[in-house]
């Protein structure tokens, strides 16, 4: 094989030079860890237990909570375990692994949210076909769909990194194995990684804020036209929604496009825990626990709890 990889691990450096992050490993990285942790786990429990929240709407948003619990245990525990160890080796194939998992997550992520921006347009724009459009094999299809070409996107990113020479360095200056990074240890030529990036970045990233943007455009315009559908509160809800996919991809892809030449170590490493970090973090915040239906969801599990208790 003329590309072989001529390391056999990784040291994941999550601190640049001249720079203490401990800090941010021991408090920012465990706190923001435990709070997704408990916001996901409750809105899966919830949407479980409560047979009134079994919609096409909550059925993505479990999904959602499921992943945002995968999505953020992929890179942030691992750091946080480094840091106190200072055990900073990873296998080759540990790194390609966690690799595959960030694009699986990143992908899925994207496409979830995109799905329920859609799910919404229909629920207040099409009310009368929500229900025919919106049918749970519908919905079970769309998820496997969007499983299956995750990891097919996953995989051709993570094949098209890892066929590459690794010779001038084993450092990675990151807290996780992104692909950015492992460009700059690469001896070989990285031009159709750069390309493969860009137009994933084009297609998956800007198709998907498109459809978002529209959709919310479309719910705007009919919340203003019926002031009983509440427009205070679709505004309330949809824009957080589009600040932070806005924000995810925004981090995301200037991680991934920025040059090695101007690449600032601290910077990259800052927008890397925006786009692995924020999203799962807030989705809870956003979509349910300002929500009126989960809050009484809550209280009827935790009700019915406490009566079987007893």
């Amino acid at each position: 094989m003329a590309n072989s990889t001529m390391v056999t691990e990784f040291l994941l450096v999550g601190s640049p030079d001249g720079w203490d992050l401990s800090f941010l490993y021991f408090t920012v990285f465990p706190m923001t860890y435990l709070g997704t942790l408990l916001g996901n786990l409750l809105i899966v429990t919830v949407t479980t237990a409560d047979q009134n929240l079994h919609t096409p709407m909550y059925f993505f948003l479990r999904n959602l909570s499921i992943l945002d619990i995968c999505y953020i245990s992929v890179t942030v525990p691992s750091a946080c375990v480094n840091s106190l160890t200072g055990n900073r080796a990873i296998s080759v194939a540990g790194c390609a692994t966690q690799t595959f998992l960030v694009f699986f997550c990143a992908y899925v992520e994207m496409l979830f949210l995109t799905i329920m921006a859609w799910d919404r347009y229909l629920a207040i724009c099409q009310p009368l076909q929500y229900l025919f459009i919106m049918n749970p094999q519908i919905c079970v299809r769309m998820t496997l769909a969007t499983l299956i070409s995750g990891m097919l996107y996953a995989g051709m990113h993570t094949g098209n990194t890892f066929r590459l020479s690794f010779c001038q360095s084993n450092v990675v200056y990151q807290f996780f194995c992104d692909v950015p990074s492992l460009l700059r240890l690469s001896c070989s030529d990285t031009t159709s990684n750069m390309i493969l990036i860009l137009v994933s970045i084009i297609v998956v990233g800007g198709g998907c804020f498109a459809i978002i943007i529209m959709s919310y455009i479309h719910i705007f315009s009919a919340v203003l036209k019926f002031p009983t559908r509440a427009p205070g509160k679709a505004f309330s809800t949809c824009i957080p929604h589009i600040l932070v996919v806005s924000v995810f991809l925004s981090s995301g892809t200037a991680v991934y496009l920025r040059s090695s030449a101007t690449s600032d170590t601290l910077q990259d490493m800052v927008l890397s825990a925006f786009y692995i970090m924020v999203p799962p973090f807030l989705n809870p915040l956003i979509y349910s626990l300002r929500n009126k239906q989960v809050k009484e969801a809550v209280r009827r599990v935790m009700q019915r709890q406490l009566f079987s208790g007893k």
